[in-house]
């Protein structure tokens, strides 16, 4: 099966968003190739899960500030996405859970993740993210991790999410996700409608505490080129793939 490597470059939160399902969409209806896709944002962009409640962000302060605010077609809670590489994978389920989905995409994103000298670990345990999800404590995407999530000593690296399409029996997912490179994804507290000062205090505390960024680990500024690059060996190598030449790959302009 042909699969392609996309790097769209950096892009607004519309077209990110639009884009990726675009491809699963265009994947269930028989056209187009499984492919794996990374990009970043510009301008910076909040966005939400696709059951999450808009009210959470404060719209009128990312406006002020030039924050996107988008919904995501995936789960999840809420993501500021600002100095990261977000990958996304557009692929058959061929019957795989969304577990073992989960698992073999992180494979290729921690084979990718090494080449850059960051050693990571896969999150074993599972939260009940019914009950978390009720907590307001629960409106960052980062303040918990899922199974087979990356973590670099105990601290979420990568965030992802991932939606099924299912036409004529065929099944198509779109897993994305956020590997963050700088730490500006933290400021996401500044942008929520949540007036409990203490209770923000406790916000900001659990991403401080347990996330991190590719240039906190290695002590260094890195590159969104050099994480495209690395990302996309890592799935060649984990995956035994040849990605298609660029030139014979199908794009689409969005506006």
């Amino acid at each position: 099966m042909n699969w392609r490597f996309l790097n769209t470059g950096f892009r607004s939160g519309k077209f990110n968003m639009e884009y990726d399902e675009f491809l699963a969409t265009r994947l269930v209806g028989g056209h187009g190739s499984p492919c794996v896709r990374v990009y970043g944002w510009s301008p910076p962009a909040i966005s939400i899960g696709y059951n999450q409640n808009l009210d959470d962000i404060d719209i009128k302060r990312c406006e002020s500030a030039g924050i996107d605010v988008v919904r995501r077609p995936t789960g999840g809670r809420a993501i500021l996405h600002w100095n990261e590489l977000t990958y996304s994978v557009i692929m058959f389920s061929e019957k795989m859970s969304v577990s073992q989905i989960y698992e073999k995409i992180s494979r290729a994103i921690v084979e990718g993740l090494n080449l850059l000298g960051v050693e990571v670990q896969l999150e074993k345990s599972q939260p009940n993210f019914q009950k978390f999800y009720k907590t307001t404590a629960s409106i960052p995407c980062f303040s918990s991790s899922a199974r087979y999530e990356i973590q670099h000593n105990g601290r979420k690296l990568v965030g992802s999410a991932q939606r099924r399409y299912t036409l004529n029996e065929k099944e198509v997912v779109l897993q994305h996700g956020s590997i963050l490179i700088g730490p500006e994804h933290k400021s996401l507290i500044d942008f929520l409608n949540e007036k409990n000062t203490n209770l923000l205090n406790i916000m900001k505390k659990n991403l401080d505490e347990h996330t991190t960024d590719l240039k906190q680990i290695l002590n260094r500024e890195v590159s969104f080129e050099e994480v495209a690059e690395a990302i996309k060996i890592g799935f060649e190598k984990n995956w035994s793939l040849n990605f298609l030449d660029p030139e014979k790959q199908i794009t689409r302009t969005l506006t």
